[in-house]
This record gives C-alpha cells, structure tokens and sequence, in this order.
C-alpha cells in the first residue's frame, strides 16, 4: 500500500493488481532482482533495438530519412543533378509486415472474408430495403471481391483469395495545450472489420504505421546556402508536397506492389491459410491535408479533391445541378495530366523556373492542379487505383467541427441578436 499511495498520482488500481500480477508468479524470486539496475537495463535495450539484430522483431518499427529534390531556380541536366535535402525522422513499419501481423492474430469471428448485400424488410409483404451501412457491405468491396474472383490465380494456388480493403486515417496533432510539440500519425484501419469494433479504442484493430516527419527549420538554412535568400512561401509549400509523397513512395515499397498484384498468403486464427490482397479502399484527412494527397492548390480556383467544380460554383451546394455536376466533373487520374506535370517539372528543374511561374497558370490554374508528382498515381495506377475517388469527406473535420459548429455558433448570434429569452428556449431542447 505504500507503493500505491506514495509517490507519483497517476497509479491506478490496475497498475497496482498488474504488479501483484507479478509478485504472485511462481517464477518471481526476490533474489533475481537484488542487482537490477533499472536505467542499466533500460539502456541495454535500447542499444539492442539500434543494432540490425532488432529487426527480426515482428511489426518493429524502422527510421529513415526522406530525400526531396530543391528547386532553386537554376539550371540543371535532369532533376536527378538538381540539389538534394534530406529530412530525418521518418518513423514507420513495413506495409506487408503490419498486415501479416495484423491478420494473422485477428479474431474469425469479427473479420469478414466475403462481402456481401445487406437488405432490411420491414414488413411481411413489404419490399426489402438495401442497407448500406459497412465496408463489407459497400458495392465497391462486392464489386473488387468479383474483379478479384474473376482474375487468373496465382499458378499452383487453390487457396481462398481475400480482398483486404485498407482504411487510412492521418492527421497532425499537438501534444500540449502550450508549445509546438506535435506528431504527425498515420493509422491503418481494415474494412474486413465493423465500424462498430473500429470506434472501441480497446478492440486494438488501429494500427500505427508511421509517424509523419515535418518539414524542419534547417531547410531555410540549406536554401539560404544553395541561393544566398530565404526560401518563398511557393517553394515551401511545393517541399511540403514533395515531401508528403516522398514518404508514400517509401511506404508503398516493392513488397507492397508484389503484395498487391500477387496477394499474401496468411495463416487465419482458424488455422486455414489464405491469400490476401491489399486494396485502399478509403483515406480520411483534414482539408489541409487531403490538398496535399490531392495535389492540389489549397482554396485554388477548383478547391475540391474530388471534383473539378469551381469555387464561384460551391453555393450551389445540396442543389440537383450540384450533384449532377460533382459526377460529371469528378477528377480521375488522367495522363494527360502526368503528361503536364512532367512537362512543367522539366521546366522547374531544367529552366530554372520558378515553382509558382505565371506561365505554368496556363496548364495547371483551371483544375488546381500542382508541380507534383503523385505518389499514389506513380505506384497504384497500374493496378486500377484513383487516389481522388479514395479521399472521402471526414466527418470530424468538416462537420461537427467545421462546417456544423460554425453555422451552430451564427444560430446563437441570431438568436441573442433576437431576445425575448430564444437562447433559454433553446437551452431546454437540450436539457
């Protein structure tokens, strides 16, 4: 009892019952823990998970750094010979190692193989009514589950093929109220999984994969060296992008291509193996965020990641002449854009242009689009993969916290602007 109410005020009785936990067992002797030096112990650890023998650790973690070409408005050969600048820091675990341990040790009973329609009839004689209500639900997880049955095995392979619909979730986060400490996380998510287990931090089905480095200070350094000025807003921004899809080339590897195209044969918690193949089914992101997935301007004259619709265009919102709009106008991975943007980063590197050049206004101003490269366009393409159509709306950032609580916050105005006890009344609807 003195260890539990002395000392630091965050114990908790499940701390205290896990250290009975270890006082009870029967391979406990006081003996073996006379000459434990703690901080020792602790170091030879962390020397031991720095040496190359720690990665047989399964699902460990592994650090980088991330490599992105400087435009500095010279000339150059290709924008191979263009200046370099490395940013360490990025944390992250293998794709195909997170989801062979993931699989392997989830539960049959939660986890879904096969997709399917789900209907309601709400009377005998009633028509029945499609739910629509789950990944494993949805027509685009029944539709890749028959393009996959439909395609050619893998030679010599009778096992069941699995479609796994991968669900990314990232967001930047401060980590005090004071300061600017933060952490930038990826999440991994399966859609195999029910939204329901999804939202119980206890269930563990989130899966970290990576801790996203940001673009440091010690950049305006680098570039004051290469230039003798300050890099520019345009050229901080393109490096953010550069950098964001630097990243994702590391984390979409080989591995991960073979395991796309070819599956992965895993062994199910019921002791039957099958082959999975990765699918990204989904990525949510804050607005700032989806920009630079997008490749996109940020509020550029066609704002949205989803659609070419123009920003003189977005009151018409909720409209049938919106909706019609947002399915004829939807962006889709064209050539002609990768054409484009090869062309101007040709110009960038081997011009000297600038980044944000009037002349590339022409090719690139009417639908937003940005001097770069797209990670997942450059990797998954190939495979039937549209980056835009998997940035979906997130609910947080641009309803409850965004668009909803600021038209909320105007309701109130109106309402005190209006008197005659309107707040009070509106204060009880919710008592």
């Amino acid at each position: 009892m003195g260890w539990q109410w002395t000392g630091s005020p965050m114990k908790s009785i499940g701390e205290f019952k896990s250290l009975l936990g270890v006082l009870r067992n029967r391979r406990y002797l006081p003996a073996d823990i006379m000459d434990f030096d703690i901080e020792k112990e602790t170091a030879k650890f962390d020397e031991y998970l720095a040496t190359s023998s720690a990665s047989s650790i399964r699902d460990g973690w592994k650090s980088a750094s991330v490599k992105i070409s400087v435009p500095d408005g010279k000339k150059y050969a290709s924008e191979a010979d263009a200046p370099v600048f490395e940013v360490p820091g990025l944390f992250y675990r293998p794709l195909v190692e997170v989801i062979k341990s993931a699989v392997h040790d989830v539960g049959d009973r939660c986890f879904h193989y096969t997709p399917f329609k789900k209907f309601w009839q709400p009377t005998r004689d009633g028509p029945p009514q499609r739910v629509y209500d789950e990944i494993y639900s949805s027509n685009a997880m029944v539709e890749a589950h028959t393009a996959l049955q439909n395609q050619p095995r893998e030679p010599g392979c009778t096992l069941e093929r699995v479609v796994l619909a991968l669900m990314w979730w990232s967001d930047s986060t401060h980590l005090a109220s004071f300061g600017d400490a933060s952490l930038w996380p990826l999440y991994l998510f399966f859609g195999n999984q029910s939204k329901w287990l999804r939202v119980k931090p206890r269930s563990n089905v989130c899966h970290h994969v990576a801790y996203f480095p940001k673009l440091p200070d010690t950049f305006h350094d680098f570039f004051k060296v290469l230039t003798g000025d300050s890099p520019s807003a345009d050229v901080l921004t393109h490096c953010r992008r550069e950098l964001m899809h630097a990243i994702w080339r590391l984390l979409l590897d080989d591995d991960f291509l073979e395991a796309y195209e070819h599956g992965i044969v895993i062994e199910c918690q019921d002791g039957i193996f099958r082959r999975f193949y990765p699918r990204i089914f989904t990525y949510s992101a804050d607005y700032p965020e989806k920009v630079l997935l997008a490749t996109i301007r940020n509020m550029g004259k066609a704002p949205c990641p989803r659609c070419y619709i123009l920003k003189t265009d977005i009151p018409d919102l909720g409209t049938v002449r919106d909706t019609q709009k947002r399915e004829k106008l939807a962006r889709t991975d064209e050539h002609i854009r990768d054409g484009t943007i090869t062309r101007i980063r040709n110009w960038i590197f081997k011009l000297g242009r600038n980044v944000k050049s009037t002349t590339f206004d022409y090719f690139l101003l009417a639908r937003s689009w940005t001097p770069t490269s797209n990670a997942f366009s450059d990797r998954l393409s190939k495979f039937g993969l549209d980056p835009f159509k998997m940035l979906v709306p997130d609910f947080m950032h641009e309803f409850e916290l965004g668009v909803f609580k600021n038209f909320f916050i105007h309701l109130l105005r109106i309402l005190y602007a209006h008197g005659d006890g309107a707040i009070s009344k509106l204060n009880e609807r919710y008592v």
